[in-house]
């Protein structure tokens, strides 16, 4: 099957590639601001690397053209606190390179959109104990609103072209090598900083819950939704979550003590973006993309904080 990933270079995107790879796929091509060799290590001989711009429609259109996939994984976005300092860039990348993918698969006949998708697309007016699939989502972060936009775009290309749009809404995901600022990325920086031997500071109260989820997780549940029959998919739009009960901020941080002796922890709320999270953190209902195509997370906290330190 001929593959596109947006975002193939990107955090996920690289996972997704890997693991398309491993399953024998050839040369799935990769598109991103910057897929250099650098990037993307040990799988530069194995893809196909387009160097584009998601909100420059051209540059989707040359890459859906020449690559002709019959599935695309939408997978580029900027995430939460850059699109918040800058909004105008957020609305090309995720809004805008949201419309030029999905004009583009209808254009050239792609089967089927996967859709990267986020929890940022709840926060105010949750009045359920638990967020699920049907929660109201009134975003707080301007990335929230963008990617809830990407879900409701593919809803009208599902229904008016019958485009095979799906998308995922992923927790925090925690995995080596996370540069990009973002409200909860303590969650993977408090493990590769004391690995590295440096103190670190969590940002959030040692109480407060954020649902995560493995990066291997993330990529094994976005191919599991490509590959889940049509005739399966009634939600479209899936939560999915990772180990449960889902850990607090405390716990985590006594896991990387466990398995990193002396490591220096301390936890300074930040009084801009406790409020924010404390709005969203609630345990997550996946049970419809488990009952729908059968996700099932497979990570624990010990394996989790593990796994992560052995990829280092």
């Amino acid at each position: 099957m001929a593959t596109l990933i947006t975002g193939g270079a990107g955090f996920v995107g690289l996972e997704v590639v890997r693991l398309l790879l491993d399953r024998g796929e050839s040369r799935p091509a990769v598109f991103s601001r910057n897929p250099s060799p650098q990037r993307l290590g040990n799988l530069a001989d194995r893809v196909e690397a387009i160097a584009g711009d998601l909100g420059n429609f051209s540059h989707v259109l040359h890459a859906v053209k020449t690559t002709r996939p019959e599935r695309i994984y939408h997978l580029g976005a900027m995430l939460s606190v850059p699109s918040d300092a800058d909004p105008a860039a957020a609305i090309q990348t995720n809004a805008m390179g949201t419309f030029h993918v999905l004009e583009a698969a209808r254009l050239f006949d792609v089967k089927q959109v996967i859709f990267s998708s986020s929890v940022g697309t709840y926060g105010y007016d949750i009045h359920e104990d638990v967020i699920s699939d049907t929660t109201l989502q009134r975003p707080q972060f301007f990335y929230g609103a963008t990617k809830a936009f990407g879900e409701y775009m593919g809803l009208f290309y599902k229904r008016k072209y019958g485009l095979d749009f799906r998308g995922i809404r992923y927790p925090s995901v925690i995995g080596p090598g996370v540069s990009t600022p973002g409200a909860v990325q303590y969650t993977s920086w408090v493990i590769e900083e004391c690995a590295r031997g440096n103190p670190f500071t969590i940002w959030v109260t040692p109480e407060t819950r954020m649902p995560v989820m493995y990066i291997d997780e993330a990529a094994q549940a976005t191919v599991q939704l490509a590959d889940a029959p049509q005739a399966r998919i009634e939600t479209v739009n899936y939560l999915v979550d990772g180990l449960k009960p889902t850990p607090s901020a405390g716990e985590l941080a006594a896991a990387v003590r466990a398995q990193i002796p002396g490591a220096q922890i301390d936890f300074v709320p930040d009084p801009q973006i406790q409020p924010l999270v404390d709005e969203i953190v609630r345990p997550l209902d996946d049970s419809r993309a488990r009952e729908e195509w059968g996700w099932e997370p497979s990570y624990d906290l010990e394996r989790m904080v593990s796994a992560f330190l052995a990829r280092l």
